[in-house]
């Protein structure tokens, strides 16, 4: 029996279930939707830090909807953000692959003329093939330019901004000036420099309306919120709220918005037959201070590929095949959920791109399983490898957050403020790489750092040939 079979057994508790076929019931009805291929509902926030809800240790943040996904499904503890930035971490998630691979190795905006590559395969092309209907509600940031936006990568529909919120007239300190930003309904503008306070509940509005369009056949909803990336926004029914400030405040909004989300699949009768999966695109800002995330204890933050980067909080829930309430040190990353869900509903195309990532379906139902080393690449440079236990950093600079900001106003961050040589860590004894074990294990140190400069040779060879398209 394939996995698709096995899903919807345990989803629908039915007989049999075989690929995206229905199966004819008792009383003659051949449109069993318990029948058909699950739906995939993929939450991504902005910015969010490892130690940003309370599941994950946060003593201010108030994320009872985030924690009830977590009692009713897995709470991973060692998943990893595709890149340490919002561009090639969401290349990274729906393709499977590096983003260097992709075409976006480095954050875009308003001036960037590339964008992901025509060649490359996006999640949602895969499912649309395969008779998903797949949706975008929220941010791209893949490329702005019209060849670069999401319909003409596999979604069907696309509510949202091309790139970051912060991205427009108003930034406090800006490398140049930024035009007005623009609000996407499908390929059309209808809004400039929309509200950030309204944003995320627009966001859920539209998210649900999708969920109410496309009930009856499978859908693939990819929510990638605004927030908690500065500017920081909420509405008024959480302006306050938390006591706690204005980051808390966009946090409870978010985890709400999770709720709504919840509450639609199951008033749908769908929240069984649905793979929800709740994750950040990288660490938190941690120069904005007070309006930046937590990075839970963990090494230096966003633009960094130290843990407090790329280490992200990843919750999955689907009943019956997810285990509920489980908590994983099991490793994943990002690259994985492309090929995953590819092999899971049987999506494969005849063509395919190589995956950098791994099917992990095995560890998502609960086995305890290896997993492919990892490489952490930051604009091009591989800058380290986590194998098992080991990560292994090399020699280079990164950034630093020498003053933080506050209330809105970024501090005084030093793009190469900080500078390590080779090092190596013991990750499960040391996840705050502290510690460096180089010394003690030189012969690990160094082989990991032989493959490391073979993955840089066959990056620089692919970056030689990036065509700005």
């Amino acid at each position: 029996m394939n996995k698709l079979s096995i899903v919807c057994l345990a989803a629908a508790g039915l007989s049999s279930c075989t690929g995206s076929q229905t199966t004819q019931s008792e009383s003659g009805n051949a449109d069993n939707k318990s029948a058909r291929q699950p739906n995939i509902v993929i939450l991504l926030t902005d910015d969010q830090g490892y130690g940003d809800m309370k599941c994950y240790g946060s003593p201010h943040l108030q994320t009872p909807n985030l924690d009830r996904l977590a009692a009713e499904g897995t709470r991973f503890t060692n998943f990893y953000a595709g890149a340490a930035a919002s561009t090639p971490s969401r290349a990274a998630l729906l393709t499977g692959r590096y983003a260097e691979r992709v075409g976006v190795p480095g954050v875009v905006d308003d001036t960037s003329e590339n964008g992901i590559k025509r060649s490359e395969i996006t999640l949602a092309e895969y499912l649309k093939q395969n008779d998903y209907a797949t949706g975008i509600v929220g941010k791209w940031h893949l490329g702005y330019q019209p060849e670069y936006l999401p319909l003409r990568h596999g979604f069907t529909e696309f509510f949202g901004l091309p790139y970051s919120n912060d991205m427009w007239p108003y930034h406090p300190a800006p490398d140049h000036a930024y035009p007005a930003l623009p609000l996407y309904d499908n390929d059309r503008v209808i809004e400039y420099n929309a509200p950030v306070n309204q944003m995320t509940t627009r966001l859920t509005e539209r998210a649900i309306r999708f969920i109410n369009d496309h009930k009856a056949e499978p859908f693939f909803l990819y929510l990638p919120y605004t927030q908690p990336h500065v500017p920081l926004g909420v509405s008024d029914k959480f302006k306050g709220k938390s006591g706690e400030g204005l980051y808390a405040d966009v946090i409870m909004e978010i985890d709400w918005s999770v709720g709504e989300i919840m509450k639609t699949l199951k008033a749908n009768g769908l929240d069984e037959n649905t793979i929800v999966m709740f994750t950040s695109d990288n660490g938190p800002w941690l120069s904005y201070g007070n309006h930046g995330g937590s990075n839970g204890g963990l090494r230096e933050g966003k633009g960094t590929t130290f843990d407090g980067g790329q280490r992200v909080p990843f919750i999955v829930r689907m009943p019956g095949v997810i285990p509920a309430g489980k908590v994983s040190d099991q490793f994943l990353s990002a690259l994985d959920i492309t090929p995953t869900l590819v092999n899971l509903t049987q999506s494969q195309m005849p063509r395919m791109n190589k995956f950098d990532g791994q099917d992990a379906w095995g560890i998502l139902t609960g086995e305890e399983t290896g997993h492919r080393p990892f490489y952490f690449v930051y604009n091009g440079v591989v800058e380290a490898l986590r194998d098992g236990k080991w990560k292994c950093v090399v020699p280079h600079s990164y950034r630093i957050v020498k003053t933080p900001g506050k209330d809105g106003l970024p501090g005084e961050q030093i793009a190469k403020g900080g500078n390590i040589g080779l090092a190596l860590f013991d990750m499960e004894a040391d996840p705050k790489e502290s510690n460096d074990m180089a010394a003690q294990h030189p012969e690990i140190a160094e082989q990991m750092y032989a493959r490391i400069k073979e993955l840089q040779k066959e990056i620089d060879e692919e970056m030689k040939h990036l065509i700005i398209e």
